[in-house]
């Protein structure tokens, strides 16, 4: 029981600590609403994280050091100063593609890491084990799945069963599916003209991969883009092109992760209702 924390008045939940398991988009997403709501948070991240909305994305902390995203703070660390960092209000970030050894324990895993498969979680890393999107099977490999595809059961909470399952295709964004993604062309090492939050026009050179260019699709907003000097394979997304030209969509977390978000803050505080 992480009983300092509780004590000191921080977090209305110090003593349940949640792991999520990586820090892109979706996963701040969830982790924002977990903040808000009195959880400790700590992420766990590669040490280089594919991530294209790095703006909104804890996983920033990793290469920046710290990230501020809508008013909460990550900071990277490393395992013996969690503590402090909590202390002080804000989200560790560990490098650790396992699940880590860490104090305060955790009460609550959440595998975030949208890689559309199960890669190592299993239901006893954790009291509560959660997982987002396809790949998993509440019951089986994690106690609870949310749903991540766009739609009628975005954000839905499964306690039985498997999320719809990957289809390959983007969801809609201002009338935009696939092609508001951009893939890399070739494998390499990206290099960017533009920047988030750049409003661009289509044709418009954006950067390249290796030696081959890569272009706006159309007019839009950039929303997204991999880290500068990232090496890349070949089709893998490393940008995001917004046609609704809002720039608030670089600064704040999208519609798609508060739903998800919401979905596993519904199914921690669940499992605590049934806990009690």
């Amino acid at each position: 029981m992480v009983r300092w924390a509780r004590e000191a008045g921080l977090m209305l939940f110090g003593d349940r600590c949640v792991v999520i398991r990586g820090g892109g988009d979706l996963a701040t997403g969830a982790a924002l609403r977990l903040v808000r709501a009195g959880f400790p948070v700590i992420v766990t991240e590669l040490e280089h994280p594919m991530t294209v909305r790095t703006t909104v994305s804890f996983s920033t902390a990793v290469s920046a050091g710290r990230v501020t995203v809508e008013g909460v703070t990550a900071r990277r660390t490393v395992v013996a100063d969690i503590r402090s960092v909590l202390e002080g209000g804000d989200v560790p970030v560990l490098v650790s593609p396992s699940l880590p050894d860490i104090e305060p324990s955790a009460s609550v895993v959440v595998d975030a890491r949208m890689a559309k498969r199960n890669i190592d979680t299993a239901m006893d890393d954790a009291p509560l084990v959660v997982a987002l999107g396809p790949g998993f099977t509440a019951g089986s490999d994690c106690d609870v799945v949310i749903e991540t595809a766009r739609g009628h059961r975005l954000g839905r909470v499964i306690w039985t069963g498997a999320a719809e399952p990957n289809t390959g295709t983007p969801g809609l964004v201002g009338g935009k599916g696939a092609a508001r993604v951009l893939r890399s062309p070739a494998a390499g090492m990206a290099t960017w003209q533009v920047a988030i939050g750049d409003v661009v026009i289509e044709n418009q050179p954006l950067g390249t991969i290796g030696t081959r260019d890569v272009v706006a699709p159309f007019d839009g907003l950039v929303r997204g883009l991999i880290a500068e000097s990232t090496e890349v394979p070949v089709n893998t997304k490393i940008g995001d092109i917004d046609p609704r030209v809002d720039p608030l969509a670089c600064e704040q977390v999208s519609d798609k992760s508060l739903a998800i978000g919401g979905g596993v803050l519904e199914a921690v505080m669940t499992w605590l209702n049934r806990s009690s």
